[in-house]
């Protein structure tokens, strides 16, 4: 039978709703994260305004989440992004492409909003390492 663990870090936002920043199913260690957007985990302010700055932050958000649950971005085998402008979808890759250098599967979606009115949102699945 598989149990759950939440991920908590102070390393990345905390949730701005009823959800936590990722889960683990056990035995098998596979991980479930959260959206993540461009908020700073300090302030919970917005960072950047342009979308390098805001997938740079989201992209070390996960990162953080990932760490606290024994994984890195070598070993994420999906991913799921969002975007508010599929115009931004080549800016978007380059700096993606930075960190998930494993290339795992993806899909990537142009939606009408947000949440606080950022750029970008990605989430993960992830093994431990």
């Amino acid at each position: 039978m598989s149990t759950y663990e939440k991920i908590a870090t102070d390393k990345a936002p905390a949730a701005i709703g009823p959800y936590s920043q990722g889960m683990t199913v056990l035995p098998d260690g596979i991980i479930f994260t959260s959206g993540q957007i461009a908020l700073d985990p300090a302030t919970g302010e917005v960072v950047g305004t342009t979308i390098e700055e805001q997938t740079h932050q989201v992209c070390k958000n996960i990162g953080e989440i990932l760490k606290a649950a024994g994984s890195g971005y070598e070993q994420v085998v999906k991913t799921t992004c969002f975007l508010a402008d599929m115009g931004d979808f080549a800016a978007f890759n380059g700096v993606y492409g930075e960190y998930f250098t494993g290339k795992p599967a993806r899909s990537c979606v142009a939606v009408k909003a947000l949440p606080k009115g950022v750029l970008c949102e990605v989430e993960v699945i992830a093994v431990r390492k």
